[in-house]
């Protein structure tokens, strides 16, 4: 059972992901804040590399992507070269960001912080590298406003997280960035098209408060 979901893991589930999160309505949310990065910029969760084709490389400095699903680093690559960007890739965990304090400009994270294992302590960790003037650019999926589609979302999580990866359907994103320090400055809401357990979206911006 171990080596099939191994297999799963690196030959499977990086491609469900990146086709999963690669649709038309993830790529319209993901263009609503990537573009504004600027400087020094630090992507959150990499992935197979979906944010690169939004990025204003005339705003960007320098591009380091971190995630520590390595599996993942060979989509990433060839996205790179399509989107004519140098990013420097760090697989690690949010919870060890192995930069300096205050050092990064612009924190992305997109569809990110629902695969977290533990997001308090990576969330504090991505404060800790933002500088003071730095903003935390984000759109995530989450916890639902109604009722009966948050049952729903609990119901599903425990099949739901082994099947994407450690995907929660289910958390309060501004209540977790609020918690880890950060100050939201823009935050948006709502559904994005597609089964409603899976697409209210949480987007804007935030400081490190």
């Amino acid at each position: 059972m171990g080596m099939i979901a191994n297999w799963y893991d690196k030959a499977v589930l990086p491609h469900l992901i990146d086709m999963a999160c690669g649709m038309k309505a993830i790529g319209k949310q993901r263009a609503k804040v990537v573009p504004r990065a600027r400087g020094r910029v630090l992507e959150i969760g990499i992935g197979t590399g979906l944010n690169l084709c939004h990025y204003d490389t005339s705003k960007v400095t320098e591009l380091l992507g971190l995630d520590p699903a390595m599996q993942m680093h060979t989509l990433a690559r060839k996205r790179m070269k399509e989107a004519g960007l140098s990013v420097e890739l760090l697989g690690l965990p949010a919870n060890t960001i192995p930069l300096a304090d205050a050092s990064i400009d612009t924190l992305v994270m997109t569809f990110t912080l629902c695969t977290i294992p533990d997001p308090l302590p990576a969330l504090r960790e991505m404060r800790r590298v933002l500088k003071p003037d730095g903003v935390l650019l984000f759109c995530e999926h989450g916890i639902a406003p109604d009722a009966h589609i948050h049952r729903w979302q609990n119901r599903i999580q425990p099949m739901w997280g082994p099947l994407a990866g450690g995907c929660h359907l289910n958390r309060d994103i501004p209540a977790l960035l609020r918690e880890a320090g950060f100050k939201l400055d823009e935050l948006n809401t709502g559904y994005v098209p597609g089964p409603k357990i899976f697409t209210y979206n949480y987007w804007g911006q935030a400081y490190r408060g």
